[in-house]
């Protein structure tokens, strides 16, 4: 699976919530939930585990010329709604 993002927001993010989008990448090779957007069914929420932190990742997928990828959007630290939701499929 690849990935790509803006590393200006990456670096941003980094700075604000912790963790660059290279790192919140990994959620996405483990166990997590995925929802589609309501507000953007072109884009899906992803929520799982990075460390210790429960993280909303917002994404798309894309296509170039090598194929698909995924394009990270943006995150942040998980609802307590997100966090009930995640929790029915794992516990």
């Amino acid at each position: 699976m690849r990935f790509d993002w803006d590393n200006h927001k990456s670096q941003l993010l980094k700075r604000k919530r912790g963790y660059s989008f290279e790192e919140v990448a990994t959620i996405l090779a483990g166990d997590y939930v995925e929802r589609m957007k309501q507000d953007d069914p072109a884009q899906f929420i992803a929520i799982g585990f990075l460390e210790n932190s429960l993280l909303s990742v917002i994404y798309e997928v894309r296509y170039d010329d090598e194929g698909e990828y995924i394009w990270l959007i943006t995150y942040w630290k998980s609802t307590k709604r997100e966090r009930e939701i995640y929790e029915q499929y794992f516990y």
